[in-house]
């Protein structure tokens, strides 16, 4: 505990020392460079005259629509307007300048709320203590503001993002169903997003693709010893998907971000790694986008009026996905699940009252509740520790309700971590069906949206 205390201490006079010796972050400029067989976004970061970062996005000529060039002007600016906190985050620089385009002093109040909150996990595991008017102070010096975005969108095209999770095969299998023209896409995708399109039953090359680099600079300062940690990814993902929107001229966003991402990770507190997830952030980028972008997109989470049991009970359902899902970051790279982490752990339980014991150890390679190695990791999800664990996870009582459902329906001698749970379980959990039937209301989905999901509850519940 000391010692944990003393490097608490020791990050927080290192952000200081840091913030000594580099007073100013500067957004330098973008460019966009079309070549033989792609378009490149190229952004330059300045840190004091010290550090320089060239971080890109390339974007394949397959993905390329009819898109005005005041709207790659405005959409680029504003991707580099997200990416440059993962490159700030290094030195914690006081100043923050911004020069390609003016910003109003609502949209440095805006951008200020989404770093630092985007920043929550960051803070907390460096032990940096800071203020969000203290941690920065936004400087805009262009004089020009980016061009507002018209551009013709085709109502009823969807751009899906797809990460490889049962989240986004939920939504993909709903709304491929209908009389959409659905455009999957991804962010330098991994093989699981592939593997998605083919259980879907779509051609990977329907796929619309960003290749996304980080500047080896970045990777070299961490290894020094700047700071480094967590920044909030889905912001990245949210903007660009409006770039790629204009670009296929899709009106629709469709996310798979569920209710259950607005839980805190540090109960009691703000911090939440899944903060870019939340409908906070959901609202604030609708109300950003529509007001200094363009009022024509549509962003919104299909899946948002729904709880982590709910989406796992309709992914029950497409088993056509089960050998191909996979959720875990550490194992992405090999396109396994490492089972050893907290995602890995989260998606056994939540599925673990519609999914039996067999066929979970045919999809994890591993019987996962039954690893009692795993007891620290299971008692952060089921709230038997302090706070849950830094991972895209589904709230405490809906794992606690899992896993009452799991003691009701397997057949004992129970798995080591079922045992476990059965000692400490909690008594006041939500019954299983008001899980089961639960509606969140803080929602962005219009009707015709709606009424998918709603058919797709009932058609579950009469399963």
């Amino acid at each position: 505990m000391a010692e944990s205390v003393m490097t608490m201490q020791h990050n927080q006079q290192k952000f200081e020392q840091l913030r000594e010796t580099y007073p100013a972050f500067t957004y330098e400029s973008f460019t966009i460079t079309e070549e033989k067989y792609q378009h490149t976004l190229r952004f330059h970061f300045n840190i004091s005259d010290k550090e320089h970062f060239y971080p890109t996005f390339m974007i394949p000529k397959q993905a390329i629509g009819n898109l005005p060039e005041d709207a790659w002007n405005n959409l680029a600016f504003h991707i580099g307007m997200v990416e440059l906190i993962s490159y700030w985050k290094v030195t914690g620089s006081p100043e923050v300048y911004i020069k390609p385009y003016h910003l109003s002093n609502q949209q440095m109040d805006w951008w200020k709320k989404l770093y630092y909150h985007g920043l929550g996990e960051f803070f907390h595991q460096n032990g940096i203590t800071t203020t969000q008017d203290g941690f920065m102070t936004l400087n805009s010096l262009a004089r020009e503001s980016a061009p507002f975005v018209h551009t013709e969108l085709d109502d009823n095209a969807l751009l899906v993002p797809i990460g490889g999770g049962k989240d986004s095969a939920v939504t993909l299998e709903l709304l491929k169903s209908k009389n959409f023209h659905i455009k999957p896409f991804a962010i330098n995708p991994r093989p699981a997003i592939l593997e998605t399109l083919d259980s879907a039953g779509l051609d990977r090359n329907t796929l619309v693709r960003a290749e996304r680099t980080i500047d080896p600079h970045l990777l070299e300062l961490n290894e020094r010893g700047f700071l480094n940690g967590h920044t909030p990814f889905s912001a990245v993902v949210a903007f660009t998907t409006l770039l790629f929107a204009g670009l296929t001229s899709s009106k629709h966003i469709a996310l798979s971000n569920e209710s259950s991402a607005n839980e805190a990770t540090l109960p009691g507190t703000n911090i939440n790694h899944q903060y870019s997830k939340t409908y906070e952030f959901e609202k604030d980028f609708r109300t950003y986008y529509q007001e200094y972008i363009s009022d024509q997109f549509n962003y919104f989470s299909f899946l948002r009026p729904l709880n982590e049991l709910q989406i796992a009970s309709l992914f029950s359902q497409l088993n056509n996905h089960f050998p191909t899902f996979k959720s875990c970051n550490r194992g992405s790279h090999d396109n396994v699940w490492c089972g050893e982490c907290a995602k890995c752990l989260f998606t056994a339980i939540i599925i673990s009252p519609f999914v039996n014991r067999e066929a979970q150890e045919k999809i994890f390679g591993k019987d996962m509740l039954n690893d009692d190695s795993l007891t620290p990791l299971f008692d952060q999800l089921t709230g038997i520790a302090d706070e849950k664990p830094f991972e895209c996870v589904g709230t405490i009582d809906e794992v606690n309700t899992a896993l009452g459902m799991a003691a009701q329906t397997w057949q004992k001698p129970y798995p080591a971590l079922l045992q476990h749970f059965e000692k400490h379980k909690r008594p006041e959990t939500d019954s299983f069906e008001k899980v089961l039937n639960g509606w969140d209301d803080r929602h962005f989905l219009e009707d015709q949206f709606l009424k998918i999901i709603k058919e797709a509850l009932d058609e579950q519940r009469d399963h």
